[in-house]
């Protein structure tokens, strides 16, 4: 699973609405700000997450952003999902059948399982866990319980800039939500 830099920097700008209150707006340009993004790059994310349902955008010298709905009634995954697509291909075996038309392991196919058990792990992982929960630091029950299992010293939290990467936000393969994106 990758955690692209859409779906990071989307997510954060809707964390940045969410942290701000019910009805509180904030413009594009202070997003951006706040965000350390360019104008347009978050111009860009504050579009799907309005298409998806996620912010209401009012026009005019008052206007600006604001989240739509609850924020305990907006889940992780389906940000995730609205700003880059499924997080694990549902047609992964359909792409990797080598030269043929369907792979030959389409019967018994213990990859097929691994990948559907792990994409329905993060699904509820994802699904359990609230805007409201990550906006103010609140784990689900789900969270708390995966981080009983995972040592710490298993999650990558080297920065890009660290391992010498580009750091520019447009480029980045950013790993604030202790995530690795290689």
């Amino acid at each position: 699973m990758r955690i692209t830099a859409i779906e990071e920097y989307g997510l954060r700008c809707l964390l940045t609405l969410a942290r701000k209150g019910p009805g509180k707006q904030l413009t594009i340009p202070e997003i951006a700000e706040l965000e350390g993004l360019s104008v347009p790059y978050a111009t860009k994310l504050l579009s799907v997450l309005r298409k998806a349902g996620f912010v209401t955008s009012e026009r005019g010298r008052t206007g600006g952003f604001t989240i739509a709905r609850p924020l305990d009634q907006i889940s992780l995954y389906e940000v995730l999902v609205a700003l880059g697509g499924p997080l694990i291909d549902p047609a992964h075996c359909q792409r990797h059948s080598g030269q043929l038309e369907q792979c030959i392991h389409i019967e018994n196919c213990s990859v097929h399982d691994v990948l559907g058990g792990l994409a329905g792990y993060i699904k509820e992982f994802l699904t359990d866990t609230s805007l409201q929960e990550l906006a103010f630091g609140l784990p689900s029950a789900v969270a708390q319980q995966a981080r009983l299992q995972v040592p710490s010293e298993q999650i990558d939290t080297t920065s890009n800039a660290d391992r010498g990467e580009d750091a520019s936000p447009e480029t980045a393969k950013p790993k604030h939500l202790g995530i690795n994106h290689d």
